[in-house]
Parts: C-alpha cells; sequence; structure tokens
C-alpha cells in the first residue's frame, strides 16, 4: 500500500484511521502506543509504515466487530 502514496497521503489516512478509532486517546489504547507517538505520525514528524497501517487496519476491524457484536 505504501508504494502508491506519498508521506503526506499515508498521514492523512492514518488520520482518518485515528478519528475513526475514536480519536488520538482511544487509538492510542488501540494500538498500545503512545498519544505522543500518534500525534507526530500525523503530523508527518515521524514516517508512517507499514506496519503501522496494519495496525490501524486490524485495530478497526476489531472495532468493527464490536460494533456488530453490540
Amino acid at each position: 500500500m505504501t508504494a502508491s502514496f506519498t508521506a503526506e497521503e499515508l498521514c492523512e489516512h492514518f488520520a482518518h484511521c485515528v478519528q475513526i478509532l475514536g480519536g488520538t486517546t482511544a487509538a492510542s489504547r488501540r494500538l498500545g502506543i503512545d498519544e505522543r507517538a500518534i500525534r507526530r505520525f500525523i503530523s508527518g514528524e515521524r514516517p508512517v509504515g507499514p506496519g503501522l497501517l496494519k495496525d490501524a487496519a486490524k485495530a478497526l476491524r476489531v472495532l468493527a466487530e464490536e460494533a456488530t457484536a453490540a
């Protein structure tokens, strides 16, 4: 996925994932990442890599499963 997107697009995509997960604090808990690191990924200060995107996708799938079960 990362090969066809710019760094800025990856940051925007990750930021959208964070919003869907419920914001920085909720995403931090679900991804097991410090809130400051989440903000750095969103701002582009740190690169968004394929591993982070896979983890975000997994967290989103879990969130969807939880919503379906509710």
